[in-house]
């Protein structure tokens, strides 16, 4: 009588030893390299004629860069980047959740709004804010055909700065509010449902679970968004605004340096959005922790990592 004896598939067959994955050859991009030659040899270029350019006069950049109007100019720039921000920011969350709100009426409110403040150019919209008086001289409280209980005149109300401040908060408020709209709407679904589900209030969800999670979807964008701020404030020389541009504008005017003036603004633009970009950088990093792909790491025999 014979018996057959069952071997299984991995007892039949010896296992093979590990070999190391070889690495990966690196290739030579000629063309990478000829073309990185190429235009570092023309920001050198552009560098170098800019230094020895005799019309910047850089004496003058060096004398005007730390005058006294210049930094209170902007001074008055950052204080009106700082403000308008802010208060574009509180207007856009109200804004995003009334365009994502249920009720028709919030909706169609809301919607009107980012319309209508999008639609207006910048400037236009500051010449009218400082021209409000014209349509509305005085304001009041009180109760309709009864005699107010309180009211002054439009133009002590908003003078340039306040009606420069409330021009870009109602226009960035109107793009700033799209951005966080989109970034609310990018939190799973899910998630909000659970809260619900855990009998948490609509509001405290807001808290709690959307905006957190929002806050870091849209963090790039506002920031290039408050970038933006910092520079169209240079539009309130229009309405005779001491802002850094107005300051040097005033300056040249007299001694007549042009070039080197503007100079001395656009450096102190760069070096502002300079500090800014870093700010973007370290909140994007503080609040993509826990988010970042971690590369994967290939481990061969013998315990070695790739």
């Amino acid at each position: 009588m014979s018996y057959v004896i069952g071997v299984t598939q991995e007892e039949s067959v010896p296992k093979a030893p590990l070999r190391e994955i070889p690495p990966i050859a690196k290739q030579f991009h000629v063309w990478r390299l000829i073309g990185a030659a190429v235009t570092l040899l023309i920001a050198g270029s552009i560098v170098l004629s800019l230094s020895q350019n005799e019309a910047l006069n850089w004496p003058v950049i060096q004398e005007f860069m730390f005058q006294e109007r210049v930094v209170a100019g902007l001074r008055l720039t950052l204080e009106l980047t700082v403000i308008s921000m802010i208060g574009a920011l509180v207007l856009a969350t109200i804004i995003a959740n009334m365009r994502l709100s249920p009720n028709v009426v919030l909706r169609s409110i809301s919607w009107a709004f980012v319309w209508f403040f999008r639609g207006i150019p910048l400037l236009v919209l500051l010449v009218l804010m400082f021209n409000v008086s014209l349509l509305y001289p005085e304001v009041s409280v009180g109760l309709p055909g009864q005699t107010p209980i309180w009211s002054a005149s439009s133009g002590d109300l908003l003078n340039p700065f306040w009606a420069a401040v409330v021009a870009f908060v109602l226009h960035q408020s109107a793009y700033t509010s799209e951005v966080i709209r989109t970034s609310i709407r990018a939190v799973p679904k899910g998630q909000i449902e659970a809260a619900e589900s855990l009998g948490m209030t609509h509001l405290r969800t807001l808290q709690r679970i959307v905006l957190p999670q929002a806050l870091r979807i849209a963090i790039p964008p506002i920031a290039n968004d408050a970038i933006n701020l910092l520079k169209a404030t240079s539009l309130v020389a229009f309405i005779a605004v001491s802002d850094l541009l107005y300051s040097v504008q005033q300056i040249y005017a007299s001694n007549y340096q042009i070039v080197p003036l503007l100079v001395v603004a656009a450096l102190w633009y760069l070096i502002i959005v300079s500090i800014m970009s870093v700010g973007q950088w370290a909140l994007e990093r503080r609040f993509g922790r826990g988010t970042a792909r971690l590369g994967t790491t290939v481990k061969a025999a013998g315990g070695k990592n790739r």
